[in-house]
């Protein structure tokens, strides 16, 4: 019924894992819950659950080490012909199944989606975490119930953090213990994009000059717009790298200068990049883009690219507040700000700028801050009351103050 692995024996009762609840696949863009997983599995097993897959006929679940990482990642599988009731209850049934297997006592409860109440609601974790990361309610397709099952998750969350500043505004009424964990970034993984010579083979037949965007492409990407740059500006070459999901590539936009280049690995990114002059975040003005904080903005400047973004509140503040991105709201201030960044290149200082900026931003700060709360919160173990913490050091505040903004 397991897929088993090499697994360590935990059953001392000092030790303590992670069960992490992602509406994110491990193999999917690798992203936040990727980056931060990844650090807590060096210290304590982590177990990363993704939603079920429906394609067996027996209920079973499958966990895979993933070699790089050690991350152990747990895919439900089930009968295609499950009512939502059948579905949860089964998935109830997996998830103890998984404790009782793996020896899993005591537990961090980590979620980025609330919908996963559904099934774990019975869990009694040592603490439980609410990492909201994106707005999901707003989100094409998202369950009429997400917002029902939140309410219970911040009731239920010993610590709630947030993917940006704006979505921590908007929430931080609803819990005494929140904290603003804006997009961070491995500079040292993208700055190679600075000094890289090898080009890929699908990107080195395309003429420059290259403006890029790299993640996923969806509801949130303003099709108007990119059709209407690649129309004004035909000798500009628009590269797009991702997945196509959540609508149909039907709907996107068709021109000899715009190229649709699939998902490439985490790893192939930083030589992309460097075949670029600049990059962008052609995000439509809508709900699903109301509270989201690019994690691709700190990614394009650590690999030395000029940004150029729509009018994204979390891109607005910092980045085009501190002059590291170039903000515009329609197609010809979008082609007027590009036109500048490709006749004068980015000075030195820019860059010194942007490094100096970047460096609070680190994934290993953030993990860093997150875990601190974390292992106050063990050490308090469900007690009334989390020690008074202040926000952790990596904030934008912080940052923008360092930079004298």
């Amino acid at each position: 019924m397991h897929r088993r692995t090499n697994l360590p024996s935990y059953t001392d009762s000092g030790h303590i894992d992670l069960i992490c609840f992602s509406h994110l696949r491990w193999a999917f863009v690798y992203q936040r819950p990727q980056h931060l997983m990844s650090r807590f599995a060096k210290q304590r097993r982590v177990f990363f659950v993704e939603e079920p897959v429906f394609d067996s006929p027996e209920p079973k679940i499958e966990v895979a080490e993933c070699p790089r990482t050690g991350v152990l990642v747990v895919v439900p599988r089930l009968p295609v012909d499950l009512s939502t009731v059948q579905v949860n209850e089964t998935l109830r049934s997996l998830l103890l199944t998984m404790l009782r297997d793996h020896s899993i006592a005591q537990y961090i409860a980590w979620f980025y989606t609330p919908m996963a109440l559904s099934f774990a609601s019975e869990l009694r974790p040592s603490v439980t975490v609410y990492d909201c990361m994106d707005e999901l309610s707003l989100f094409k397709g998202a369950s009429s119930a997400i917002l029902e099952h939140e309410t219970r998750l911040f009731e239920r969350a010993d610590l709630v953090f947030t993917g940006g500043l704006s979505l921590f505004e908007a929430k931080c009424e609803r819990h005494k213990h929140i904290f603003p964990f804006p997009s961070s970034v491995d500079v040292q993984h993208f700055s190679r994009a600075r000094t890289i010579r090898e080009v890929p083979a699908d990107q080195g037949n395309i003429p420059h000059p290259r403006i890029g965007y790299a993640g996923v492409i969806d509801e949130r990407i303003d099709a108007c717009l990119l059709a209407d740059i690649a129309l004004m500006r035909p000798d500009w070459q628009i590269v797009m790298i991702g997945p196509v999901v959540k609508i149909s590539k039907e709907s996107l936009p068709v021109a000899p200068n715009i190229h649709y280049l699939g998902m490439k690995p985490y790893s192939d990114l930083p030589a992309y990049f460097s075949g670029w002059e600049a990059a962008m975040l052609p995000f439509a003005q809508n709900e699903a883009t109301r509270f989201i904080s690019p994690t691709k903005t700190p990614e394009y400047l650590a690999a030395g690219l000029p940004v150029i973004s729509t009018p994204i509140r979390d891109v607005i503040r910092p980045y085009g507040e501190i002059g590291l991105a170039r903000i515009a709201a329609s197609a010809q201030e979008f082609v007027e700000a590009m036109d500048e960044v490709l006749t004068y290149g980015m000075s030195l200082k820019w860059r010194e700028r942007a490094d100096g900026f970047l460096s609070t931003l680190s994934w290993d700060i953030t993990w860093t801050g997150m875990n601190q709360l974390l292992l106050s919160a063990l050490k308090e173990h469900q007690s009334d009351g989390l020690p008074a913490t202040a926000p952790p050091p990596n904030s934008t505040a912080i940052a923008m103050e360092r930079l004298d903004v």
